[in-house]
């Protein structure tokens, strides 16, 4: 999938002009980053396109240790870094995981590598991706 097709994806979930949906996908990538260990981390990013497979692999600091991050938590540190509230950025992390799924080519979130990222959720965080999968997909977006 190529970045600007990744970024309109989550534009049209969101109803947000670009600045917006970029902003909020880099906070729920960057704390999904954190989420996930090294090795699934670096698998994730070497699948994503190009500009956010390099904000992706910024992320990497020697020695991480993987941040035990619950729903609450993670939707609470997208809200405070894009300032939307709390239910909107719920939404705004289910677009961002819905635009990965695909980007992944993983129509129910848990085929290949979406299984893996799945599979090192929270059983909370668990429910938002696969929630995210179900989706229905944005009405067409007028042309430019």
């Amino acid at each position: 999938m190529e970045y600007e097709r990744f970024i309109r994806e989550v534009e049209a979930r969101l109803g947000v002009p670009k600045d917006e949906a970029e902003k909020v996908t880099q906070a729920v990538l960057r704390e999904l980053h954190d989420r996930l260990t090294p090795k699934e981390s670096d698998d994730l990013g070497a699948q994503l396109p190009g500009p956010l497979k390099q904000f992706w692999f910024s992320l990497d600091k020697p020695g991480r240790e993987v941040e035990r991050t619950h729903k609450k938590d993670f939707i609470r540190y997208v809200a405070e870094k894009t300032e939307l509230p709390e239910d909107r950025a719920n939404r705004a992390v289910m677009a961002v995981f819905k635009a990965l799924q695909l980007a992944l080519k993983a129509p129910t979130g848990q085929e290949g590598e979406a299984w893996d990222v799945l599979s090192q959720l929270p059983k909370d965080l668990k429910r938002v991706w696969l929630a995210a999968a179900t989706m229905p997909a944005p009405k067409a977006a007028k042309a430019s």
